[in-house]
């Protein structure tokens, strides 16, 4: 179908686009900016005034609790929740149940995702069979089967002897490792360490829980020369190792989550489970690092860390909740309210949700990638509405997880019409 989104302002971070004009779109992919090809027919118009027209988003961190959670979450309402909140593209882990270390789960995960015609998926692999830990997966027979990168997910890895291996097998096919920086035995309480967590009896987790964990991760990417993303860093001692690693130019890249970003471990209250996460949310002082290295690009991207969690699971006494949190129809407003309080700007917003997340990616290659809007290039958008003011009430949320400790919270900013390779999957 071809579409003509008219009269909107035109935002691509990955281009320095930024001004208000037409896009014509054909066959899936953008035929003009600013002009319409010769011959060039609408089907179909989309009044953009008032809006934003931005690449569809990129969320490198969303678990869809397929297969084998279904109870939490299904493919189709997940999905349906990424077009509702503008996002195209989207990476999950391997924490499924079975495990994503087969390649012929990762083909129907794939495949299941194609056939609704929604949100890209690009899953990431088991680093090691079953998340054991012990023995490392077929690495080259499930990038085949469409893997992205490989994760332990949120299973630390105990034994850096086996990491180093896995790191080096990495480096030498040129795959990227994503690692949650926690060490295992450190990181086992439910809350920050801190006077909160000490004043209401939780167990904490330290900073030395991450730090321990990205020293070493960096000294073992010195010997192996692996690529390595750090996922949803939660400490401002975190982002101080990880800006002083790419001052050494060590291919390191790092995410951080929309609650790590918004939240602090006060957040908590009177043991609000809702508020029970993974990472846990830490004092506002890390609060502000991380605000602080997202804008100054220390750290690269804003991800969801959408991770729907049923009801019985949720309603327990907080030390005993489980922890996650839906977020994939608020990562588009929270980012855009992180870049207006930060002073980063709508347009360093949107790098950290669309261009700079999808260079993560191997997908993403200039001109015809994700994450950007070029001519020939294809046609993933996200057009919303910056000034649309709404209030988070879970039960209207699309994810079949509903828990959120962004309930109730007034937010500005919603997408109306979110594309996906031409086609209009919402709005």
């Amino acid at each position: 179908m071809n579409i003509l989104i008219s009269n909107g302002r035109v935002i691509d971070p990955a281009s320095g686009i930024d001004k208000k004009t037409d896009i014509a779109i054909a066959d899936g992919k953008i035929a003009g900016i600013g002009r319409t090809p010769a011959g060039f027919r609408a089907e179909r118009t989309i009044d953009a005034a008032g809006c934003v027209v931005a690449p569809g988003l990129v969320d490198l961190a969303a678990r869809l609790r397929e297969p084998g959670y279904e109870h939490e979450g299904m493919l189709e309402s997940e999905m349906a929740a990424a077009i509702a909140g503008g996002v195209t593209s989207l990476v999950c882990p391997p924490d499924t149940d079975p495990v994503l270390d087969e390649p012929g789960l990762v083909e129907m995960l794939k495949f299941r995702a194609e056939k609704l015609q929604g949100a890209r998926l690009f899953p990431l692999g088991a680093l090691t069979r079953s998340l054991a830990g012990g023995v490392l997966t077929e690495m080259a027979e499930l990038t085949e089967a469409g893997c992205i990168g490989f994760s332990q997910a949120d299973v630390p890895l105990a034994d850096t002897q086996v990491l180093q291996r896995a790191l080096l097998y990495a480096s030498t096919f040129g795959y990227t490792v994503w690692l949650r920086p926690q060490d295992r035995d450190l990181g086992k309480g439910v809350a920050a360490s801190g006077p909160l967590a000490t004043r209401l009896g939780l167990s904490g987790v330290p900073v030395s829980a991450e730090t321990i964990a990205i020293f070493t991760i960096v000294e073992l990417m010195k010997s192996t020369g692996a690529r390595v993303h750090l996922c949803r860093i939660s400490s401002a001692a975190g982002v101080a190792l990880v800006r002083a690693a790419k001052a050494q130019g060590l291919p390191l890249t790092c995410d951080v989550s929309i609650n790590s970003l918004h939240l602090a471990d006060t957040d908590i209250g009177y043991f609000d489970s809702r508020a029970r996460l993974n990472p846990p949310l830490r004092q506002q002082g890390d609060r502000d690092a991380l605000s602080a290295g997202l804008a100054d690009g220390t750290i690269d991207a804003l991800v969801s860390d959408h991770t729907p969690v049923e009801a019985d699971a949720k309603t327990l006494p907080f030390a005993e909740a489980e922890p996650g949190a839906t977020g994939l129809e608020l990562l588009l407003p929270l980012a855009l309210q992180w870049g207006e309080r930060s002073g980063a700007g709508i347009v360093r917003a949107l790098e950290v949700i669309t261009s700079a997340p999808a260079r993560l990616l191997t997908v993403a290659d200039a001109g015809t990638g994700i994450g950007r809007l070029a001519e020939g290039g294809v046609a993933d958008l996200c057009v919303f509405d910056p000034a649309l003011e709404w209030q988070v009430q879970p039960e209207a949320l699309k994810s079949q997880g509903k828990h959120t400790p962004f309930a109730g919270y007034p937010l500005q900013g919603r997408a109306r019409h979110t594309l996906v390779a031409g086609r209009v999957v919402h709005g």
